[in-house]
């Protein structure tokens, strides 16, 4: 078991060099983010009924390379590095994310992901659970069989990724969380489509980023990352000024607090707020 703990450990290292982030920090240490081992179940067993659905979504995944669009979609989905993930949500987020266009949501989402991948280092040493490609020894659709070989399969890092991106990006816009959602959801089916991955396996990593990202939110400055996120996302869409101008033009006597996007805020309201014309930041 110690053996396959220093292999993780590894990949998990190579992939954040392989994004040139090496200096960031998290928002939250590994001992401070719950234990996926002890959230979800461990992988079904071969002989279940869970893992006959396993095979047979396997088989559809292998009809799915049949599609060469759907297929060059999960050829791009296999990319490991944050760059490549956040262009495969430019469309439907509705704006190119990079640090230059859009630093504070960049960091935002480099550090967020930064911050939950680590969850997955602990279950894919403690099950090692063999990829399809493996048990089969089959032919993926991106060769990276020398790569990823030997390997745990549960959970999946790229599902993990894709499925905290898509949420943290609705957050940011929630007008469009069901495009964002439905990209995220590719993301996943991906893995089953090239091969690295078990239907089960992407189950659960969506309910592991989905834990990673509430785990996120106690942090405060995750928080108030979040919220200059929402902010120069409003601002790069031209929708800021807009909403400050209904906020300036407002009767002098009212003093109702407004969260960014216009709805009233209550006083369980966190990140910026504005009162009385003026911007304020709620941790």
């Amino acid at each position: 078991m110690k053996k396959y703990f220093v292999i993780a450990m590894v990949a998990l290292m190579a992939s954040f060099s392989t994004n040139a982030q090496d200096q960031v920090q998290p928002y939250l240490t590994v001992d401070q983010l719950p234990d996926l081992i002890k959230c979800l179940p461990a992988p079904p067993a071969f002989d279940s009924p869970e893992f006959a659905n396993d095979m047979m979504r396997f088989a559809w995944g292998k009809q799915q390379r049949l599609n060469e669009e759907r297929a060059e979609i999960a050829k791009r989905d296999a990319v490991w590095s944050y760059e490549a993930l956040l262009a495969e949500f430019d469309v439907p987020f509705g704006l190119h994310i990079s640090p230059e266009n859009t630093p504070e949501i960049w960091k935002l989402m480099v550090t967020s992901m930064t911050t939950t991948d680590a969850m997955r280092v602990a279950p894919k040493a403690f099950y090692h659970r063999q990829r399809p490609f493996e048990r089969y020894q089959d032919k993926m659709l991106t060769d990276e069989e020398a790569e990823l070989a030997g390997e745990g399969s549960y959970p999946s890092g790229h599902t993990m990724r894709g499925w905290t991106a898509a949420l943290l990006l609705a957050e940011v816009n929630p007008a469009a969380a069901d495009t964002i959602f439905a990209r995220g959801w590719m993301y996943g089916e991906s893995r089953v489509i090239v091969g690295a991955h078990w239907q089960s396996d992407v189950d659960a990593s969506r309910v592991a980023a989905s834990i990673g990202v509430c785990a996120l939110h106690g942090s405060p400055e995750f928080r108030e990352q979040m919220a200059k996120a929402q902010e120069e996302y409003l601002e790069k869409t031209g929708q800021l000024s807009s909403f400050n101008n209904v906020i300036d033009n407002a009767p002098a006597a009212v003093d109702q607090a407004y969260r960014i996007d216009g709805i009233k805020a209550t006083d369980e309201t966190r990140g910026i707020i504005i009162q009385d014309g003026k911007k304020i930041l709620r941790n």
